[in-house]
């Protein structure tokens, strides 16, 4: 399964960027009294109850307007439709049905895919009453809350994941490796893939954003097997213009859920960008095994120290997680490229790695003694146990007395512990901490 995907639509106004910054925690999505305030759309993933989805907030849909912004988030919305699993119709209980929310419930009662209505800002009882006029839009699944104190989402978000199979992540297809070549637009990605198997498989252009989908390639050479994945650019939000470039960017993220190493592909004059930094990020959050590749290594000017600084500031801007393959590669010259694949398979096989219990406790519980943890009001804190546990990412659990209060130094201190007696190079490792 590529990625479960949840769009949320609505009218302006109606709440629908709080709403997206409550699941994903963070200000993500511009948030004002002012209608049409989201132009861009806002990509996210997001968790609940141990599962997690992509999550896409798109701007008010506006039926029959004459306004350019709002034709294209009109085209837009109805992409976002076309490429998600699941849909939240937002509505608002204050200023109760209006004939835009019935234009967007008419466009949303012609597709067979889940919707949720979303009876949004019922913050006290007789908001609660009054929302009851919107069970006349016909829809099956109702839900009143309140995007800005967060009640009633809980409900929501328990009807959204029992949509997702629970062995989603374990049946991610066959046992052929799947690496995918993603990044911003025109830093080489469609090269590597055409160089990699010796033919044109995609076009190449200098003009960012040629690959507008996502496009797999077995590669079966040299005793080695594996599926690559080439994507189009992702680049920042407010960069998003056209429609088709939209789409691209759905189904790039959706092949990041597909893949189990990504190759994050930088431009060696440009460095380490901010939208790099978000997408490395979001490979993070979902599991993926990472290699880096800085392409054009041919362009820069070098001296004897040149790739150890260059490694070393993007460590630095890529912290805490550094436990990463760097590769200076050139497509245009073909260096290093096949090392780069020799690395995507070894992290593939990091990514399976399964140590044994008692191997893990032997380790494990000297670097326990050898640095204890900080004394927790007047109490010590002691790890008894460790267990690797069955999971898609390699995950760890650590029984103790007080699993609430082991802070992050600590934390970052177990899994280097970890990563320094086990080869997890190049894969997010998870921790968690559970009562004994």
């Amino acid at each position: 399964m590529s990625g479960f995907t949840v769009a949320i639509v609505g009218r302006p106004n109606v709440g629908k960027s709080t709403f997206f910054n409550r699941l994903l925690e963070q200000r993500k999505a511009i948030v004002d009294d002012v209608s049409g305030v989201t132009r861009d759309r806002q990509y996210g993933v997001a968790e609940w109850s141990g599962k997690s989805f992509n999550l896409i907030d798109t701007g008010g849909f506006v039926a029959e307007s004459d306004d350019v912004f709002e034709r294209e988030i009109k085209k837009q919305v109805l992409i976002a439709m076309e490429e998600a699993n699941a849909l939240i119709f937002m509505v608002d209980c204050a200023t109760g049905i209006t004939t835009l929310d019935e234009s967007m419930a008419d466009v949303l009662r012609r597709t067979t895919k889940p919707v949720f209505l979303a009876v949004n800002k019922v913050d006290n009882s007789d908001r609660l009453l009054e929302g009851a006029e919107f069970y006349s839009l016909g829809f099956e699944e109702l839900f009143f809350l309140s995007s800005m104190s967060g009640s009633g989402t809980g409900e929501l978000l328990d009807a959204v994941i029992a949509l997702i199979p629970e062995d989603a992540e374990a049946s991610e297809g066959s046992d052929v490796p799947k690496f995918a070549i993603i990044g911003q637009p025109n830093t080489g990605k469609s090269s590597l893939l055409n160089a990699l198997i010796g033919q044109e498989r995609t076009i190449v252009s200098d003009i960012a954003g040629t690959t507008r989908d996502t496009i797999h390639t077995r590669y079966n050479l040299f005793q080695k097997d594996f599926i690559l994945i080439d994507t189009a650019g992702i680049r920042r939000k407010t960069k998003v213009h056209e429609d088709l470039e939209f789409y691209s960017v759905i189904r790039a993220i959706k092949a990041v859920d597909e893949a189990d190493v990504c190759l994050l592909m930088l431009d060696a004059s440009k460095g380490i960008a901010a939208q790099d930094l978000n997408i490395f990020s979001m490979a993070v959050k979902k599991g993926k095994g990472i290699v880096i590749l800085v392409n054009k290594w041919d362009l820069i000017e070098k001296e004897t120290n040149t790739a150890k600084e260059y490694e070393k500031e993007l460590k630095k801007r890529l912290a805490p997680f550094t436990d990463l393959p760097i590769i200076f590669i050139s497509v245009t010259e073909k260096t290093r490229i096949f090392r780069a694949i020799e690395e995507a398979l070894e992290v593939y096989e990091n990514k399976q790695r399964k140590v044994t219990t008692s191997e893990l406790n032997e380790v494990m519980l000297k670097a326990v003694e050898a640095y204890h943890a900080p004394v927790v009001r007047g109490h010590m804190l002691k790890i008894k146990y460790i267990t690797q546990l069955p999971t898609h990412v390699p995950s760890f659990a650590f029984f103790c007395n007080f699993p609430d209060d082991v802070k992050q130094p600590y934390k970052n201190y177990l899994e280097n512990k970890l990563r320094e007696s086990f080869n997890f190079k190049g894969v997010p490792i998870r921790l968690f901490f559970r009562k004994k």
